[in-house]
């Protein structure tokens, strides 16, 4: 996962690598476009949403981002 990257960036990101739409992605979700954009605008995701997500996506990014989260408890 890219350091600094907000989490809908990251959900963007894979929605593209996936080749994805929108439409698509507010099906699965079963929410109206407008609330998808504002998904992928958001820092920061509910984690029962996150999950819904990943699960959407088949990309577990609740496991990828704890472990970023990990690693920058090392630093502490």
């Amino acid at each position: 996962m890219k350091e600094n990257m907000n989490v809908g960036a990251i959900i963007r990101e894979e929605l593209k690598a996936q080749e994805r739409s929108i439409t698509w992605f507010a099906k699965k979700l079963s929410c109206t476009r407008t609330n998808a954009y504002n998904i992928l605008s958001r820092n920061n995701i509910d984690l029962e949403l996150l999950v819904r997500i990943s699960k959407v996506l088949h990309r577990n990014f609740v496991k990828e981002i704890g472990e970023g989260i990990n690693n920058d408890c090392t630093d502490l």
